[in-house]
């Protein structure tokens, strides 16, 4: 932790990695899901948007030049704010390690090979990593900056259950053990919120994924959103009453996470034309303003109950 932060930010870690400041650039490289297309399930994961959770990604093709096309267009609308910035190119939309092998080499060098970027994020399904896609990820680790996200969400098979999600904890658990023994960054995300979940199953998610070696934590706010089957299902559905149920929360997961674990999210984006609640889940900097106070005000900080 720098700077007198109470956690372990990704962007500081980023600044002390690469010296400037460092931004992703969310990229739809055109992959689909195994939940969706037929093979696990279809429908998706229950929670999941119709555009696979990366509608904030830009749209530009899905090949060499589409990539290429992507990231240009990125930098220039931050370049102004950032003209120092390092660039890690963040493949985001749906499953990213679901295509055959050599298209996915083809799309992540595409990345790599721009000269503007300094490593990438991928963003994946913990059931889609076989043996060639992991070799895949072990040669571009060696050479270049990596991290790998792991969708889990919950560490409860009843709920990843309730949310046809079509994994089990136990599938995350072997995927996070296959890239640490290979050496390779692994950043798990959480979902705070789920239908049926109560505080301690949450913090029990957060224990349990602390235990399997990540590199970094992102803890999602459940969002619903009208393009979601949760919607559908339960169009009523409030998640959290207020900012500061969902603020006391989140200090009490901070708590319980080894100060070493990179945070990433602490909150979640999702379009406001697409919201339907927590109706104040678009305020975002109000959300990070509050859980930095509250880190503050109790004196206390990520790891401070930490096993």
């Amino acid at each position: 932790m720098q700077g007198g932060e109470r956690y372990n930010s990704i962007s500081n870690y980023l600044k002390g990695v690469f010296g400037h400041k460092t931004v992703k650039l969310s990229i739809d490289a055109g992959f689909t899901c195994p939940n969706r297309d037929g093979k696990v399930g279809t429908g998706g994961c229950a929670f999941c948007s119709a555009g696979g959770s990366g509608e904030l990604a830009a749209h530009n093709g899905y090949d060499e030049a589409g990539i290429s096309e992507s990231i240009t267009e990125q930098i220039g609308r931050l370049s102004e704010k950032w003209p120092d910035a390092v660039y890690i190119a963040y493949f985001q939309s749906f499953t990213n390690t679901y295509a055959p092998v050599e298209d996915l080499r083809r799309l992540y060098y595409a990345a790599l090979s721009d000269p503007r970027i300094s490593g990438i994020a991928i963003a994946t399904r913990p059931d889609c990593l076989g043996e060639d896609v992991l070799d895949l990820l072990e040669e571009i680790n060696k050479g270049h900056f990596l991290w790998v996200e792991l969708g889990l969400q919950s560490a409860h098979d009843s709920t990843l259950k309730a949310m046809n999600t079509c994994y089990t904890v136990s599938t995350y658990d072997r995927a996070a053990a296959e890239l640490n023994t290979r050496g390779i960054r692994v950043v798990a995300h959480l979902i705070l919120g789920l239908p049926g979940e109560d505080r301690e199953m949450m913090l029990d998610s957060v224990r349990h994924v602390c235990g399997t070696g990540i590199f970094g934590l992102k803890l999602h706010l459940m969002n619903i959103v009208k393009t979601s089957p949760l919607y559908e299902a339960m169009p009523d559905y409030v998640p959290f009453d207020s900012i500061d149920e969902y603020v006391d929360l989140v200090i009490s997961c901070l708590e319980i996470i080894p100060p070493d674990v990179t945070i990433h999210r602490l909150t979640g984006d999702v379009p406001r034309r697409l919201l339907v609640s927590p109706e104040w889940s678009w305020r975002k900097r109000t959300i990070l303003n509050e859980i930095n106070r509250g880190l503050a005000e109790r004196n206390t900080f990520q790891g401070a109950r930490a096993r």
